[in-house]
């Protein structure tokens, strides 16, 4: 007899689980297809936001470049409100780890950002960097007016000639950047005896700097 009810029960699931995933999938495409939103310059300073694997290690990269005032870890990319990293981790949220980078841009352009975005990462892993792999670790690129989509489209295109392979960021219009927990922010600097920040983000970051130490700033 217990046959005859788990039978439909694992087909109820199922049905609920694709119906689910096709709702998901709707409210995802709605964000890649939205008109971007532009953020206004504040005292000279622009801001720029990337994806590219965890975010301790992407604001350890931008950090470290000159006309960077500061960088912030967060969400976005995705279509549910008030994101949380437990949240993000499910893969639900349709959210990645992203940075809000905040700059100066007469020392520091965006299509320079650009070229350190890709210049610090393995552009060719989908969905992840390194060790860190699902849909909230993948690469992506916000612009936020066209001016900016078509200096990430060109740069994207060279690279996939250059390397003659498939490049994996996705290229998203920007919409909103959720902040991450107080305890994400300036992580590399407040735990360097972390193990993660030592077996995989220092390196990331050493490597990076070896590639373009003319973009670097001055330590003292």
């Amino acid at each position: 007899m217990k046959r005859k009810f788990i039978y439909p029960l694992i087909v109820i699931s199922i049905l609920l689980s694709c119906q689910n995933q096709a709702q998901d999938n709707s409210k995802q495409l709605a964000v890649q297809n939205a008109e971007p939103i532009e953020v206004p310059l504040e005292n000279g300073f622009a801001r720029a936001y990337f994806a590219s694997g965890c975010f301790w290690c992407v604001e350890a990269v931008y950090e470290s470049v000159k006309g960077v005032e500061e960088v912030i870890n967060g969400y976005a990319g995705g279509y549910t409100k008030n994101p949380t990293y437990e949240a993000s981790n499910t893969g639900r949220t349709g959210h990645a780890e992203a940075v809000e980078v905040i700059y100066n841009p007469e020392i520091v352009d965006f299509a320079t950002l650009i070229d350190i975005y890709f210049g610090s990462q393995n552009p060719t892993q989908v969905n992840g960097q390194g060790p860190d792999r699902g849909s909230q670790y993948r690469s992506i690129l916000f612009y936020q007016n066209d001016d900016q989509k078509q200096i990430i489209l060109k740069k994207k295109e060279e690279l996939s000639k250059q390397l003659n392979a498939k490049i994996a960021a996705e290229v998203y219009p920007f919409q909103k950047f959720w902040v991450a927990e107080k305890y994400h922010q300036n992580y590399e600097k407040l735990h360097p005896e972390n193990r993660y920040i030592q077996n995989v983000s220092i390196p990331r970051l050493r490597k990076f700097q070896a590639k373009f130490p003319d973009l670097l700033k001055e330590t003292h």
